[in-house]
């Protein structure tokens, strides 16, 4: 296997792993702390915040390492 296949098998597993950890975590239990559907749904949409906020962390970390990767 060639460095460019490794690194997409890489980070096409950390996506699995990423998702498979949202749904786990975030949002069976949000859907499941509710009894009615529209409160589900709800739920449900508002756990899109907590999945953006760490998209966003997880890039600004990622970002920080190849910012400071010469340096360290």
């Amino acid at each position: 296997m060639s460095n460019e296949s490794i690194t997409v098998l890489v980070a096409a597993c950390s996506g699995v792993f990423a998702l498979a950890a949202y749904v786990g975590l975030i949002l069976v239990p949000a859907w499941t702390s509710y009894s009615r559907p529209w409160e589900r749904v709800a739920a449900a949409f508002l756990s899109l915040y907590v999945l953006a906020a760490f998209l966003i962390i997880g890039a600004a970390a990622g970002a920080g390492v190849v910012w400071f990767w010469d340096r360290v």
